[in-house]
């Protein structure tokens, strides 16, 4: 299961690198409530439910590998078409982005109905440690995101973001370091909008799984885990909008500033995520049927 996960996150993650995937980076922060297997962090299951859960999720992976790694590959190739005829545009990372969202859009459809039948099946002692958990979540978010001074948000964000495209990229020149700086403090204090809006949705979550045995349960948890933006505060909306412009106008900077040495950096990354990939059995598979 945990090399499942590590290759969904490369996919993730190289759109993070990017710059230009803000819902892809919400998607790969909250890998915890759009894969429901991982709701295991959130709550003590027992024997019966983990055997039941370990089933089901051999089916998911089996499904995913089958169906939704093919586009990977076909997305990565995308990707690396840009990069490598140095065509990277607003516009062409807007459509990377939509893809990517659709395809954690059918992700999260597909596995829906297991997190209802699991979250169905919870009793109350149970649900009252997903919402301890929760609230666990919360504080340390709190304390990592929000407690430091305004400035130095700012400052671990651009660090953070140095760090991520260091291993994409290679080493920045001190126009992109520039550039990322400049990025960072446009987003002001974005932190405080995402965590307000992250506990909104865990809020709503315990809410609809308080009424787990309600009719209208599935069609909640539905709307909680394929439709999340209809969810959204109308104050992180606005934020999140920024947020996206912000980084596609961040990566595209970026890379009219690169040399070759660093797009070829990047070129050789997705390959070898792609190899990754392309070596998975379940894959391997379905090629040869």
């Amino acid at each position: 299961m945990s090399r499942w996960l590590t290759h969904i996150a490369f996919v993730l993650t190289i759109t993070l690198a990017l710059g230009a995937c803000s819902r892809m980076g919400l998607a790969y922060r909250n890998l915890d409530v759009i894969i429901p297997w991982t709701l295991s962090d959130y709550l003590d299951m027992n024997g019966e439910q983990k055997g039941w859960l370990n089933e089901r999720l051999k089916e998911h992976l089996s499904w995913h590998c089958s169906t939704q790694m093919p586009g990977y590959l076909d997305w990565l190739d995308r990707l690396k078409t840009m990069v490598a005829s140095n065509q990277v545009t607003d516009a062409a990372l807007q459509a990377r982005t939509e893809e990517a969202e659709q395809a954690i859009a059918e992700t999260a459809k597909e596995i829906t109905p297991s997190a209802v039948e699991l979250l169905q099946g919870l009793d109350d002692k149970q649900v009252a440690e997903m919402n301890d958990a929760f609230a666990k979540d919360q504080r340390k978010r709190q304390e990592e995101y929000l407690k430091p001074s305004l400035d130095q948000q700012i400052k671990e964000r651009t660090e953070r973001m140095q760090k991520r495209l260091n291993d994409w990229l290679g080493p920045l020149n001190a126009a992109q370091q520039q550039r990322v700086v400049a990025w960072s403090n446009a987003l002001g204090d974005q932190n405080t909008q995402w965590l307000a809006n992250r506990v909104h949705w865990q809020k709503q979550f315990s809410a609809a799984v308080a009424q787990r045995q309600s009719p209208e349960f599935p069609r909640r948890i539905e709307t909680l885990l394929v439709n999340r933006e209809r969810l959204w505060t109308p104050e992180y909306k606005q934020a999140f909008a920024k947020t996206e412009a912000q980084a596609r106008s961040l990566f595209v900077d970026l890379m009219a500033e690169s040399t070759p040495t660093q797009r070829q950096k990047l070129l050789t990354k997705i390959e070898g995520v792609k190899k990754d990939f392309g070596d998975l059995k379940c894959l391997k598979g379905a090629k040869q049927g």
